[in-house]
């Protein structure tokens, strides 16, 4: 049976975060809340969560979970090859909307599914998301939804669709929308904008003039 919490309650959220930090530990999945959606999360470095994540979204391993982190710090031990212009990115915009693709370290024991040598990674302006994540580490986050349904922006739809393959549930309240994050891939020599979310192109030139744009 899914436990949930209240984390607008100082009580519910003390032992919330506790217990779902206790769930992420044991392998289990767990709902949270974020800046742009609700997320459902495991242990990154836990194959068989990651698995389980992703049965329980009805997602194939062709679409590779992100990662959510909770200080630009940890992407030191994550990432290789972060180029300058990826640290004015991340200085810019994080905590915030947006994801950034890079290569990540090869001698990481993590499967996210087929991502390639590959990891989209962000850091989200969540209080009750940073806690967790920096409780518990890296956590593999993907909206926590059914695929194919609309990316929850209460813990109640979460609750509808993913029912009991969740451990915890963390109620935050309403999420402050439904935009989803920006997408920039910077495994590349040029940043590569794969999906416009909560931050436009022209916010991101700001950073990175020579941006391309993905067809």
């Amino acid at each position: 049976m899914a436990r949930r919490y209240d984390t607008n309650d100082a009580t519910d959220r003390v032992t919330g975060l506790r217990e779902a930090a206790s769930a992420v530990r044991r392998g289990e999945l767990v709902v949270l809340p974020t800046d742009t959606v609700y997320g459902i999360g495991a242990d990154a470095f836990s194959s068989e969560a990651v698995a389980d994540l992703l049965a329980a979204k009805g997602r194939g391993r062709n679409m590779p979970t992100p990662v959510l982190i909770g200080s630009p710090n940890t992407l030191h031990g994550l990432v290789t090859d972060f180029s300058e212009l990826a640290w004015e990115l991340v200085d810019a915009f994080w905590p915030g909307a947006l994801t950034l693709v890079a290569r990540h370290q090869p001698s990481l024991q993590w499967d996210l599914g087929d991502t390639r040598g590959t990891v989209a990674v962000r850091m989200p302006l969540h209080p009750v998301a940073i806690e967790l994540l920096n409780e518990v580490g890296p956590m593999a986050v993907s909206s926590a939804n059914l695929t194919g349904h609309p990316a929850p922006e209460t813990c109640d739809a979460a609750q509808e669709m993913l029912a009991d393959s969740v451990s915890v549930y963390l109620d935050g309240g309403p999420t402050p929308g439904n935009i989803p994050s920006s997408i920039v891939d910077v495994s590349r020599e040029v940043p590569l904008l794969l999906r416009e979310g909560a931050i436009s192109p022209d916010e991101l030139r700001k950073v990175v003039p020579d941006l391309e744009v993905a067809n």
